[in-house]
């Protein structure tokens, strides 16, 4: 296929520049959570450009979306692309829609050139991705991939206590096709970087061969809560400053592994959090990233090891591992599908390990999976000023384009 052949750049920035407007925020970015109001609004809007664009948009009893532009062969596997179309609460613009819009602009523009593809091509927007309304995050992709049941995910429940199945039924969302993987003969997700390094070093493109592993611990140090005006420090067990030492000691094991790994401690409530009562129990959560899981073993262990060292300050400790999430590494095949396209565009490419959690780690599971980053402002992202340029936005729909394109060729 000719490197001449490229997208509606224009067009795809208007649709981006729509779709904030549901749940558009004062500051500029969007609060859309899953499954609310302007979820639908969203939803509703990707079915009638879709649809308008002569495309059957089907929705899954989960409430994904997918919108399929058939092939020369049905029966060979499909292509998949697509990202989320929900936001965090105060959230940025491009973030997850960014790669399904993209993906829409894909197949208009396939249609208004009249090229057809050997296979299927699947364009999806799933459901939940952030988690910011309902946990965990990647729901539904995590069901349609056998990570969860449907009914562990329908029962999940936010704030309010409403659950994923009530929400789905109130937005109209509540689809009747079965939640479960299909044949694939590759999936690519398109997504901003949300992170500064293809900014800072000029590339236009990430290509992600890999997503780091992430371990998840809940932690309680357990002190005595006293006078803080009568009890002298060496009789103190406040469980305040053993925090603190544990809270310095994550952030030298996150040095340690500077390179790829990331470590933070995200959370902390103290008891009983007066100004003047000694702390006698924190409530804190620590988490560790890295593409290695012999390094997150040795993360692990680093954290068990200053936790140890508590006993000094007669703290009780108790620390349990909430989520073990196993390091991924993508598709080498779609990963070369990728780097070919970007050259043939005149591209530059960087290879990447992608921080962050996102549904191609759980698609990966059942089908070839590769991403593609884009630049992002700052590597600002889960916040309103969220952004990206124009060009950027081509460029990565462009590379998609060009790179499903090779894939839907590819012989059974």
């Amino acid at each position: 296929m000719s490197a001449d052949l490229r997208v509606n750049g224009e067009r795809l920035w208007q649709t981006l520049r729509t779709f904030a407007t549901f749940g558009a925020t004062p500051a500029g970015g969007v609060t859309r959570l899953a499954l609310s109001a302007e979820d639908r609004q969203g939803r509703d809007t990707l079915c009638h450009w879709a649809t308008e664009a002569g495309f059957h948009c089907e929705i899954d009893e989960i409430g994904n979306q997918f919108i399929r532009r058939p092939g020369r062969n049905p029966q060979l596997a499909a292509v998949m692309t697509g990202s989320h179309g929900d936001s965090q609460p105060l959230g940025g613009n491009y973030d997850g829609i960014y790669g399904v819009l993209a993906g829409l602009e894909v197949l208009r523009t396939l249609n208004e050139r009249g090229i057809e593809t050997e296979r299927d091509l699947l364009l999806v927007n799933w459901t939940n991705e952030e988690g910011a309304r309902f946990a965990p995050a990647m729901l539904a992709s995590g069901v349609w991939t056998g990570v969860f049941s449907r009914e562990y995910a329908l029962a999940r429940r936010d704030g309010d206590g409403i659950s994923v199945d009530e929400a789905l039924r109130a937005i109209g969302y509540r689809g009747t096709a079965a939640a479960r993987a299909i044949p694939l003969h590759a999936c690519f997700e398109l997504h901003i970087e949300q992170g500064p390094i293809l900014e800072e070093t000029g590339i236009d493109v990430g290509i992600v061969r890999a997503a780091m592993g992430q371990r998840w611990f809940e932690i309680t140090l357990t002190g005595f809560a006293a006078h803080a005006g009568t009890t002298p420090m060496d009789l103190r067990q406040d469980a305040l400053c053993g925090f603190a030492e544990v809270a310095l000691a994550v952030e030298r094991i996150g040095r340690q592994f500077a390179d790829d790994g990331r470590a933070t401690v995200g959370m902390a409530q103290l008891t009983p959090n007066s100004r003047n009562v000694v702390p006698g129990r924190v409530f804190f959560t620590v988490e560790f990233r890295h593409p290695d899981a012999n390094a997150l073993d040795r993360m692990e262990a680093a954290l068990h090891a200053a936790l140890a060292t508590l006993g000094e300050r007669r703290l009780t400790v108790s620390a349990g591992k909430i989520f073990d999430y196993a390091p991924i590494a993508f598709d080498p095949g779609c990963v070369a599908h990728i780097e070919h396209a970007a050259g043939a565009l005149g591209l530059t490419q960087r290879s990447m390990v992608s921080g962050a959690g996102h549904d191609a780690c759980y698609l990966n599971r059942v089908a070839p999976t590769a991403m593609i980053f884009i630049p992002c402002e700052k590597g600002i992202s889960h916040n309103e000023a969220e952004n990206i340029l124009p060009a950027w936005s081509t460029n990565g729909a462009d590379l998609l384009l060009h790179t499903l394109l090779a894939a839907a060729n590819e012989p059974g």
